[in-house]
């Protein structure tokens, strides 16, 4: 079975959710998950209004966390990762073909996966590169795998974004784990460049380390292998590991082992 694995440092990071707007909040949620179940909508007020009324909910709050981390920092690559996307938008379009009604052409041109990272780099008139990824239930690790990559091709520091919201209510009955809006985003250096002064909003800089391999030869119960009903989304598993710094996370899902450390 043959391991593979990257490393990160994470120099700054931000999240946001509907009654969690800070650190302390979200540190609390951490210790003590619970079902985030507001309605309210992110500010952005860092965007120009104009492409602010353009987003949805959803694409607001990954945004807000995109916006906080970067700080206004240019020239950065970003990574944006959500299972489901602009869902939201997209079935209220397709009610609307249904229907025989016309499509909106902004809302069909926002209901692309990648129409929150083109709003931001629009907004910011950053030409570098920006990726949208959805992988199932191992969404997250994919996202840092390309974030990694593109820090191994020359890329100084990487964006990451991993957001999610309720999934309308025509696939409730599809829903496999106890879907809930959020957003967290960080912004990441080469474990081996990212310098001593690199510090994140608790004031330490965080080292991780990311290793995957099949499941073959790997014990795990049957119940693992897909996220259950009640579980907590992938993105808010992962974020929970890094807020209360555990010192390990063991994910089994989407056929394959992954292990999470922290290493400093």
């Amino acid at each position: 079975m043959k391991l593979r694995g990257v490393r990160f440092s994470i120099v700054s990071d931000a999240a946001w959710a509907p009654g969690l707007d800070t650190a302390a909040a979200w540190l609390t949620w951490a210790n003590d998950p619970y079902v985030i179940a507001g309605s309210g909508e992110a500010a952005v007020s860092a965007m120009p209004a104009m492409l602010r009324r353009r987003a949805g909910a959803m694409g607001k709050m990954a945004l807000e966390a995109a916006y906080r981390c970067l700080d206004g920092k240019a020239d950065v690559p970003t990574v944006f990762c959500s299972r489901h996307g602009e869902c939201v938008r997209s079935v209220e379009l397709l009610a609307d073909l249904a229907q025989g009604q016309p499509l909106s052409p902004t809302s069909f041109s926002l209901s692309v996966h990648n129409a929150a990272a083109g709003l931001f780099s629009i907004a910011r008139q950053d030409q570098a590169s920006h990726a949208a990824l959805a992988a199932g239930h191992s969404g997250v690790e994919h996202a840092v795998i390309e974030a990694c990559g593109l820090l191994a091709d020359g890329a100084a520091e990487v964006l990451l974004v991993v957001y999610d919201g309720f999934l309308p209510e025509i696939f409730e009955e599809f829903q496999d784990c106890q879907e809930q809006p959020f957003a967290w985003a960080w912004l990441i250096q080469s474990a081996e460049l990212a310098g001593t002064e690199s510090r994140n909003t608790r004031g330490t800089r965080s080292t991780i380390s990311l290793s995957w391999s099949g499941q073959a030869g790997v014990e795990t119960d049957a119940m693992e292998q897909k996220p259950a009903i009640g579980r907590q989304p992938a993105g808010l598993e992962v974020l929970a590991f890094y807020l209360r710094q555990d010192p390990e996370l063991i994910r089994t899902v989407d056929g394959r082992r992954w292990c999470w450390r922290r290493l400093g």
